[in-house]
């Protein structure tokens, strides 16, 4: 098992490190964004909707491919009180259930996100915006994000379940 372990935690590195760029990149393109189009129409008196509405556009880039390093850090919504009643041991059982439970929604939103973008792509649909951008850039966020959560919810129930063998063992 350690043998996939290594490479998918190196993999996971670089897709943390290159999520949380694009992340950082998103939040300041909707600042500037809101900030320039709160400035044009201060001067101008007039402004420029997609100013307004770039940033819920780039929404779903920021939020769904986060979802696997947020996952893997622990920066995710979580329920606190069941760790003060159950053992450590059985915490890692629900950590277990609760990754492969990811593991396996992650597929299945890959699949529903990857056929919501394909229909797009062939309606051809465009973002009612003053730029034209195609709606289906925005429907690719989901199966991207859940690609992604898929990989790192398979090293949390890799290394969990290694975990729980070691401590079998010993």
């Amino acid at each position: 098992m350690n043998n996939i372990l290594v490479p998918l935690q190196f993999i996971n590195g670089i897709l943390t490190k290159i999520t949380f760029f694009i992340a950082m990149v998103i939040v300041c393109i909707m600042v500037l964004a809101l900030s320039g189009s709160a400035l044009t129409r201060y001067i101008s008196g007039h402004g420029f909707d997609w100013f307004i509405e770039l940033p819920p556009a780039l929404v779903s880039w920021l939020v769904f491919p986060l979802l696997g390093p947020l996952l893997k850090t622990g920066n995710h919504i979580e329920v606190d009180f069941v760790s003060t009643i159950l053992s450590s041991r059985n915490i890692k059982f629900i950590k277990c259930f609760v990754y492969l439970l990811s593991l396996i929604s992650s597929f299945i939103f890959f699949k529903a996100g990857l056929d919501a973008t394909l229909l797009f792509y062939n309606l051809g649909q465009m973002m009612e915006l003053e730029i034209d951008v195609p709606i289906w850039i925005m429907f690719l966020s989901f199966p991207v994000g859940f690609i992604i959560m898929g990989l790192f919810s398979l090293e949390l129930f890799l290394t969990t379940s290694l975990d729980i063998y070691k401590d079998r063992s010993s």
